[in-house]
């Protein structure tokens, strides 16, 4: 199959899963445990004040009928109005660009950071230094991010007042603007998906090490570095393409918890509050860009270990 044909067939496949995913986000946040309604007025509310409010939110209709609704508004781009009056998307768009930022930041980087150490720990396979740097990878990648996440508090923050514990962003700026803020989320992120991708690379480097070709090209005197950038190098890149889209899609989700605990103004924060606050239409819009996003990356990351390991071959 051509490429272009196969791009294609996987661009009607994100279409239908798409679709499903907006019914199971809808569905999942509707039938989340607690009532909205009673997380927005309180415990206090009088019942009619509850049933005024179920039916000014619509929760009084049928979720399929409010289903139908708002994925048609989703198919116009109109994520919804908030609980509080404000259209949702104005919400989102900001706490997204934040972490877009974070999540982008990481992703940079990750990608020649994992490369390099890949490759040395693969290119010195079986020796002290790969056997006790592979513990360290296999070690730092069981560990969840919001634990690497209070550690760094901890001792960096706390410890050593080396950089803010909060990332506190004023309103209308980009965190940008205020590097330092950026500096433990990214360094949450970055240790995980790193030690995760290394890992993958390094076993990619050992396999294209062991290869015919390669063997053939050192017993003919070919320089090291010439064997590793003509046949060693383009070995490891469709393996490297993927497991870069797979971590920087991971990223998402793990950006979620690392925002909690910096307090960064992110669509993750964004998202536990609206759940606190019984904000459906905000919590659902958010739900769906993250699913969104990660379906788009698992895509990617498909579409590029297929179109990059066909043109190695060709």
């Amino acid at each position: 199959m051509r490429p272009a044909r196969y791009v294609a067939g996987r661009a009607g496949s994100v279409v239908l899963l798409l679709m499903l995913l907006s019914l199971v986000v809808f569905v999942g946040t509707d039938v989340l445990p607690g009532d909205p309604v009673t997380a927005r007025l309180g415990p206090g509310a009088s019942p009619q004040q509850i049933e005024q409010a179920r039916e000014r939110l619509g929760l009084d209709r049928p979720v399929l009928d409010r289903y139908q609704e708002w994925a048609a508004g989703l198919a116009r781009g109109d994520l919804g109005t908030s609980a509080t009056g404000q259209p949702v998307a104005g919400m989102v768009a900001g706490r997204l660009a934040n972490s877009a930022v974070l999540t982008a930041t990481a992703v940079v980087v990750v990608i020649p950071l994992s490369l390099l150490v890949g490759v040395l720990l693969g290119a010195r396979r079986g020796s002290a230094a790969d056997r006790a740097g592979s513990a360290a990878l296999l070690l730092t990648v069981s560990v969840p991010e919001f634990v690497i996440a209070a550690v760094l508090v901890t001792t960096l923050a706390i410890g050593l007042g080396l950089f803010p514990a909060v990332s506190l962003v004023p309103a209308g700026d980009s965190p940008l603007a205020h590097p330092e803020v950026l500096v433990l989320p990214v360094a949450s992120l970055v240790i995980v998906s790193l030690a995760y991708a290394a890992r993958i690379i390094r076993a990619a480097t050992v396999t294209a090490l062991k290869a015919p070709h390669v063997e053939f090209l050192r017993l003919n005197g070919v320089a090291a570095a010439t064997v590793f950038r003509q046949a060693v190098l383009p070995a490891i890149l469709p393996t490297a393409a993927q497991v870069w889209a797979v971590t920087a899609t991971s990223m998402v989700g793990g950006a979620v918890l690392v925002e909690l605990v910096y307090g960064y103004p992110g669509i993750g924060a964004l998202l536990v509050t609206s759940v606190r606050g019984g904000d459906l239409p905000v919590a659902q819009a958010v739900a769906m860009v993250l699913g969104t996003v990660t379906l788009l990356g698992m895509v990617a990351a498909d579409i590029a270990g297929t179109v990059t390991t066909r043109k190695r071959l060709t």
